[in-house]
């Protein structure tokens, strides 16, 4: 589409991703009429909405929102289902403000001549910043010294200066890295700089990298003191570190995981905590989220850092992905070619 005039456009944010912030920056890049929407993540957790993943119960409110033929749908965590398709006959364009579109029907998008895009990199160095402060809380017990001493004023968060339980420091330590993407090459950036011996296994990974390479998971897994996961969620990684693998760790090993859940044996990582194969780990993301109540990872608290997916969560991200998503916008109403489209 090429046209001067103003773009009918739905900025469906949320609390992180604002609607004004998309709104904002649709109009900076492009005359528009936006209508804006706010859907309740993540103060109300995404989950499966009808045939899509990882999005918020909401297709009543943007089928409303899209109802008098807007032509452009902006959202982070609003379900492009099926339903809200063939409810939206005037919409020519989804961009999800997220690294991929998992909330949008790509088939029932395609079927209805509908382009998709997205917003790889967002969150790429918020992810790599926090991942690298779960390395340093699991390996220097920094929130089980803290709830003690801010919680009840007690000094017994001192007994991780004893040897027997003070922690690794990331200098010269051997770290692992499972994955070498946008996050995976900015952590090791980081822990270069910190003197870590770094280790990267990822067989998809081109060119020069900062650390070793190492041609298996195995290898990786038997040589790491500290491993973080990095990898992809495919059908090939799913499961990816399980009994077998933990078992090849130094004894005394941390395990991280700022990925995805999935990538990660739950199960697998509480037996080896309590075996002590691991000593300690830290996670921000779970198979199942939010992480249900009953969850055995609660059982290890003193050696296992929680955090409740947290790891783009960062004001520059909210800004980015909603200047990201308004470029393609500006494209698109331009006649241009979008730059990251998958339908």
């Amino acid at each position: 589409m090429a046209s001067s005039g103003p773009v009918r456009v739905v900025a469906a944010g949320d609390r992180f991703v604002l609607p004004s912030l998309i709104a904002e920056a649709v109009r900076h890049e492009h005359p528009a009429d936006v209508r804006e929407l706010r859907l309740g993540w993540p103060l109300e957790p995404f989950g499966p909405v009808a045939e899509v993943a990882e999005a918020s119960d909401a297709e009543d409110e943007l089928i409303e929102a899209l109802g008098d033929g807007r032509q452009v749908l902006v959202t982070q965590m609003g379900p492009v289902t099926a339903r809200v398709l063939d409810a939206s006959p005037g919409l020519r364009l989804v961009v999800v403000c997220r690294g991929g579109p998992v909330n949008v029907n790509l088939d029932a998008a395609k079927s209805h001549d509908v382009r998709v895009c997205y917003a790889p990199g967002r969150n790429a160095a918020a992810t790599a910043e926090f991942t690298v402060g779960l390395m340093l809380a699991a390996l220097r017990r920094i929130p089980q010294a803290h709830i003690p001493l801010a919680g009840r004023g007690s000094w017994e968060g001192a007994a991780y200066y004893t040897y027997e339980h003070s922690g690794l420091e990331l200098e010269d330590l051997p770290v692992g890295l499972v994955g070498y993407g946008a996050v995976g090459s900015r952590v090791a950036r980081v822990l270069c700089a910190f003197g870590a011996q770094v280790m990267v296994y990822d067989p998809y990974a081109r060119g020069e990298i900062h650390g070793l390479r190492v041609s298996s998971l195995d290898e990786l897994l038997r040589r790491s003191r500290l491993v973080s996961l990095h990898a992809r969620l495919t059908a090939e990684t799913r499961g990816l570190i399980g009994a077998r693998e933990l078992d090849l760790l130094p004894a005394g090993a941390v395990v991280v995981n700022a990925a995805r859940g999935p990538l990660l044996d739950e199960g697998a990582l509480c037996a080896a905590l309590k075996s002590g194969r691991v000593s300690a780990a830290a996670l921000d993301t779970y198979a199942h989220e939010p992480l249900p109540p009953g969850s055995p990872l609660y059982g290890f608290t003193d050696r296992l850092v929680l955090t409740p997916h947290l790891g783009g969560a960062s004001r520059a991200v909210a800004e980015k992905a909603a200047r990201i998503a308004a470029a393609e916008v500006g494209r698109w109403a331009r006649g241009e070619s979008l730059a990251h489209c998958l339908t």
